[in-house]
């Protein structure tokens, strides 16, 4: 059997096996970049005209969150729409959408409290040794996205987010 095709069977049965946790996080990690980058942005945007470093963290969080998660809901939905289909009737299945709902916003919690204190801290404290508003935007959302993924991760697969 020449390599080329051993590979790409392994790699077909990989992407099976996971291919939930996956799309999951192409989902965060597409959704995360555009809140991650208007953040930046409107942080920079926002120190120019305002001085409190405080506020600015406050603000690049939650212009970040305003982008992140309706990016993100979006995208789960559109990966996972079939799973929602009754397929004998057409009909969607309330119950399937309403128990991941709930495995979500578990998973959802935990990481979001971890990503928004790493996120608020590593700013405002990046903002206090000098450094630019977008930079400090910038390394203290990577941090916290860094320690974000590895919550979201261990959290989905503690409530068996990916069936």
């Amino acid at each position: 059997m020449p390599y080329g095709l051993y590979c790409n069977g392994r790699f077909d049965r990989f992407f099976k096996r996971y291919r939930q946790a996956i799309l999951f996080n192409k989902n965060l990690l597409i959704s995360g970049t555009g809140g991650f980058f208007v953040s930046a942005y409107i942080s920079q945007i926002h120190l120019e005209h305002y001085a409190d470093k405080l506020a600015n963290s406050v603000t690049a969080l939650v212009v970040e969150y305003a982008v992140y998660i309706p990016l993100f809901v979006l995208l789960f939905y559109m990966d996972n729409r079939s799973r929602y289909t009754d397929p004998a009737t057409g009909k969607r299945n309330y119950k399937v959408i309403k128990d991941d709902v709930k495995r979500l916003f578990a998973t959802f919690s935990v990481a979001e409290v971890v990503f928004s204190v790493t996120r608020f801290v590593g700013q405002y404290q990046l903002l206090q040794v000098g450094m630019q508003a977008y930079q400090a935007s910038m390394i203290g959302s990577m941090l916290a996205w860094v320690a974000f993924f590895i919550a979201i991760n261990v959290m989905a697969k503690l409530v068996k987010l990916f069936r």
